[in-house]
């Protein structure tokens, strides 16, 4: 189950500030798994079929070849 939290701010560069920090200190992986979390909870909440919320997205794989260093 996943925890709700909030942060006080007094601006909104500073919660953007805040944001960009937290998402920049997890690793992909938690934040592959947050966005799949999110978009669940936004067709859950909108009641949109399994497989209709996938509509016209583009599915692309790009190979990328690290250099040997």
């Amino acid at each position: 189950m996943n925890k709700v939290w909030s942060h006080i701010t007094n601006s909104f560069k500073s919660a953007e500030r805040f944001d960009e920090e937290y998402y920049l200190n997890m690793s992909s992986t938690e934040r592959v798994e947050t966005m799949q979390f999110l978009r669940e909870a936004y067709l859950k909440f909108n009641k949109i079929r399994k497989n209709e919320g996938r509509k016209g997205l583009r599915r692309s794989i790009k190979v990328i070849q690290q250099a040997q260093g």
